[in-house]
């Protein structure tokens, strides 16, 4: 939740369905919403508008927008890669956009179709239509660290990003590590770096698991400025266009009506016989 002022932003709804073999009805992703925001989450990402036959799982996200409350709206962010994705969103009532593109051209090509310069070049319109509906648009940026297609990515072509008047208007600048390939020591450097550079924006770290340094690369970013960390229960997610990506870093549960695997390293840890403890649940 909100700790010393570190917010988690729980990505289920969004990066953790992605991957997953068969679907989630509309009317359980809403109860899911309320049930997050309830237990005092303080961030949620419910979906995205990346093309339906593409991202199946996701398709029905701005049926999930419109079964909700303007005030869980407040709390809620919709993924978008477009001024015209900006623009559907808003008018189904959305509050919150994510607008993402990848560091690397290699991933943005296969991610949403175009070069980075591309996304970059669109991004004062997509925070125009945000503005004018009196919403927020976040700068998110995929492959910070490293590309399936092109290896290890330059932070210099991440700062530059940040800083170039293009993104102006954004109210927070998401730092991902697509593959969960980074280590601590590189999180913390970019994240510093990036946050020095963020002109009083909010740095936010969006870590995958793959390589088991999801909590160490969070706790790293936070060291470094990063106030937002995003998490998806049970380690769910992955993205489809990024070989390679295994889940994100877990916040917990909902599991057996996906027929996922429990990823969670939590999970895992609560089932022990050490009863000297009392977060233990013992072995199922």
């Amino acid at each position: 939740m909100n700790t010393d002022g570190i917010v988690l932003r729980d990505v289920t709804l969004r990066d953790g369905l992605q991957l997953t073999g068969k679907p989630l009805a509309t009317d359980r992703k809403v109860e899911l919403v309320r049930a997050l925001l309830g237990a005092g989450v303080p961030e949620l990402e419910i979906g995205s508008l990346a093309r339906g036959d593409l991202v199946p799982p996701l398709a029905d996200t701005l049926d999930v927008v419109a079964a909700l409350t303007p005030e869980e709206l407040e709390r809620c962010w919709v993924w978008v890669a477009t001024p015209r994705h900006v623009q559907k969103a808003m008018a189904a009532g959305a509050r919150n956009v994510q607008y993402c593109f990848s560091v690397s051209d290699a991933h943005n090509n296969a991610n949403i179709g175009r070069d980075t310069a591309v996304s970059l070049d669109a991004m004062p319109e997509a925070v125009g239509y945000a503005t004018a509906a009196g919403g927020r648009i976040q700068l998110c940026l995929a492959t910070a660290f490293t590309c399936p297609f092109e290896g290890p990515v330059d932070p210099q072509r991440v700062l530059d990003i940040v800083a170039d008047p293009r993104t102006d208007g954004s109210c927070d600048v998401v730092v991902c590590d697509t593959l969960g390939q980074a280590n601590p020591a590189e999180v913390g450097a970019l994240t510093g770096r990036v946050a020095a550079v963020a002109g009083g924006r909010r740095v936010a770290f969006h870590g995958h698991d793959t390589w088991g340094q999801g909590v160490a690369n969070a706790l790293a970013a936070v060291q470094n400025g990063a106030t937002v960390l995003d998490g998806a229960l049970g380690g769910l997610g992955g993205c489809p266009f990024a070989p390679g990506a295994s889940g994100n870093t877990a916040s917990e549960d909902l599991l057996a009506e996906l027929g996922e695997p429990m990823r969670s390293a939590t999970a895992r840890g609560v089932r022990s016989n050490a009863r000297a403890f009392p977060w233990t649940a013992g072995p199922r």
